[in-house]
C-alpha cells in the first residue's frame, strides 16, 4: 500500500475535523438538537410546525457552500470531484445510503461525530460496523481486482 502524497491533505483534513467538531457542538448546545444530515433532511419528509424554516436554511446553506467557497478561495483552490459512474449507477447509490441512513438510525456524519461525542452505545456499534465493513470491502475488492490492476498498469505507457 503506497500513500497518494499528491492529494494527502493532513492540515486541511485536520482543520476540517476541528470545524465539523465546533460546528456539531455549537449545533446542539443552542438548538438542542443532533447535527446528523440524514436526520435533518428526514425531518422534512414528515415536517412539524415551526420545524421547517431552519431545516431548509441548513440544506440550502450546504448546497451553497461550495459556490461561496469558490468565490472566496483563489482559482483552482478546490478541484471538482470527479465521479466514474453513471446517473442511473448514481440514483442507485444515493437510494441504498438513503435506505441505509434510515435502516441504521442515521448516517455516518450523525453517529460518527455527533453520537460518539455524545457517548452513545448504538453510535459506537454503528461507527465500529461502517469502518470495518468498509475495510473489508476494500481488501476484498483489492483481493480480487488486484491481478487485473497490475495488468492495467503495466500496459500504460509513460
Amino acid at each position: 500500500m503506497t500513500i497518494d502524497w499528491i492529494h494527502f491533505t493532513p492540515w486541511l483534513s485536520l482543520g476540517g475535523g476541528i470545524l465539523l467538531g465546533l460546528a456539531s457542538a455549537a449545533f446542539i448546545l443552542v438548538n438542542g438538537r443532533i447535527l446528523g444530515i440524514s436526520g435533518i433532511l428526514g425531518g422534512l419528509l414528515a415536517p412539524r410546525l415551526g420545524d421547517i424554516g431552519w431545516r431548509i436554511a441548513f440544506l440550502l446553506g450546504m448546497a451553497a457552500a461550495p459556490f461561496v467557497s469558490g468565490l472566496i478561495l483563489p482559482s483552482g483552490y478546490l478541484e471538482a470531484p470527479r465521479i466514474e459512474a453513471g446517473y442511473i449507477a448514481i440514483a442507485i447509490a444515493g437510494l441504498l445510503v438513503g435506505f441505509g441512513t434510515r435502516y441504521g438510525s442515521g448516517c455516518t456524519s450523525g453517529h460518527g461525530v455527533c453520537g460518539l461525542s455524545r457517548l452513545s452505545p448504538r453510535s459506537l456499534v454503528s461507527t465500529l460496523t461502517f469502518m470495518g465493513l468498509g475495510f473489508l470491502v476494500v481488501y476484498v475488492m483489492r483481493l480480487a481486482f488486484y491481478k487485473e490492476l497490475i495488468c492495467n498498469i503495466e500496459s500504460v505507457n509513460f
